[in-house]
């Protein structure tokens, strides 16, 4: 019992305070509801005269985190109530913060009384210490409890096992057996995979990639559509390479065995891109030989082309250039991209295949021709009766050699005067009849 400002015995006022573990190995935790049940019957049972409830799920680990709890402790402050009346200690509090303000009340006697299932704690020493140490010991278990969390997340990931809900683009097992296993989620996988070659090879940004998931309507596991913050968390992942490091940032990498989704060459690229490490933006379609000489055999787009350059540690510099539908016709056009050499070499051959009549070099090449072949007969000797036979041979061989080594607007002259437009189609070059 406390005494009033008149000297008078203050009646005992107990709030019931139940808060819901978020251990989850907890198995045998009482809900908050049995909590209050049990309590309640205790109350009736010791005629106990409870004037509030109060209730939270919050979590005791950090000191000032949980609203109900300060607000209890500053109603018993105030005067609403003077006493306690919880399930058991470690409800109260695990950490040392919080077990200090409620002992420091039950020294200055505004909380005159704590009340458990089975115990009771006033403002007596011995009472107080055995309240400090039950506090304690929750603190104990719950700081040993980490330290066996993070020890088992280290032996998982050691075994190739990912220790965390599945990212977007994967999904758990449920199995028991099969805990920590992720697979790719057969709805989601390509996608995420498109995601990385829109933003490595059709230069998209971020947000581009963001608008273009509403308008196709790409949602979450949950049906959420993603945030712009989402896409670069993806474009951050390293996990759909089939690789990751835990805790993120650590520089501990482990091989999963989870089944990649993206290759690692295409992560490097996307990280090098939001690096900015040397990576080339917005390049001029005219910077490129093929762009506009193309179009996309699977929906009539224009071919549009993205340049990437790769640096090494010896110090050389590598250039590649990829070309690819615009989806200028179709946004959802799936034709793949093909990179500049295998273009060069596949035009090649359908200019070694056509017949010369089908193919008009034009004025400047004629005339090169013509100055070459003067060149080998008054320089080199050569009897000008027999150039004039190898004459369609050359041609061709020049029109390759133009492909491989000529300028980019001499590669342009080439093929502007072919009868046809060259078509792509997944990866193959080919005349429009």
């Amino acid at each position: 019992m406390m005494q009033t400002n008149q000297g008078a015995v203050a009646p005992v006022a107990y709030c019931l305070y139940a808060r819901k573990s978020t251990e989850s190995d907890e198995k045998q935790a009482l809900s908050i509801d049995s909590q209050v049940n049990e309590m309640l019957a205790i109350a009736k049972r010791d005629n106990l005269n409870v004037v509030d409830i109060r209730r939270e799920s919050f979590s005791s680990k950090e000191v000032g985190k949980r609203p109900v709890f300060n607000q209890m402790l500053d109603d018993v402050r105030i005067g609403k109530f003077n006493a306690l009346l919880t399930w058991a200690p470690d409800r109260l509090s695990r950490n040392a913060g919080d077990l200090g303000a409620i002992v420091d009340l039950l020294d200055k006697d505004t909380l005159v009384e704590v009340r458990t299932y089975g115990q009771k704690f006033t403002n007596s020493p011995n009472e107080k210490f055995l309240l400090m140490i039950l506090g304690s010991q929750a603190k104990l278990e719950n700081d040993q409890k980490g330290v066996n969390v993070k020890r088992g997340l280290r032996t998982r990931c050691g075994m190739g096992l990912w220790p965390a809900p599945a990212p977007t683009g994967y999904l758990n097992y449920n199995q028991k057996d099969k805990k920590c296993e992720i697979y790719p989620d057969p709805q989601r996988a390509s996608m995420i995979k498109r995601i990385f070659e829109k933003f490595v090879y059709e230069d998209m940004s971020g947000r581009n990639i963001f608008s273009w998931l509403k308008e196709v309507n790409f949602t979450s596991v949950q049906g959420k559509h993603l945030s712009l913050s989402n896409v670069y968390k993806i474009l951050n992942t390293p996990l759909y390479t089939g690789e990751f490091d835990y805790p993120r940032g650590s520089g501990n990498w482990y091989q999963g065995k989870h089944e990649p989704i993206i290759p690692k060459e295409l992560y490097r690229l996307a990280q090098e891109k939001m690096q900015g490490n040397r990576s080339i933006r917005g390049i001029k379609r005219n910077n490129f030989a093929f762009t506009k000489l193309m179009v996309c055999g699977l929906c009539g787009s224009g071919i549009s082309a993205q340049e990437k350059t790769k640096h090494n540690k010896n110090g050389n510099v590598y250039r590649y250039v990829y070309y690819s539908c615009s989806h200028g016709k179709d946004r959802y056009c799936k034709n793949s991209y093909l990179e500049e050499g295998e273009v060069v070499k596949q035009i090649a051959e359908i200019i070694e295949q056509l017949d010369l009549d089908t193919v008009n070099l034009g004025y400047k090449v004629e005339k090169e021709i013509e100055r070459y072949s003067h060149f080998q007969s008054k320089v080199l000797g050569v009897p000008e009766e027999k150039m004039r036979a190898k004459r369609n041979i050359d041609i061709k061989n020049y029109a390759k050699y133009l492909l491989e080594e000529g300028t980019i607007v001499e590669k342009r002259d080439l093929l502007s005067n072919l009868k046809s437009k060259l078509v792509l189609t997944d990866k193959k070059i080919t005349l429009a009849e």
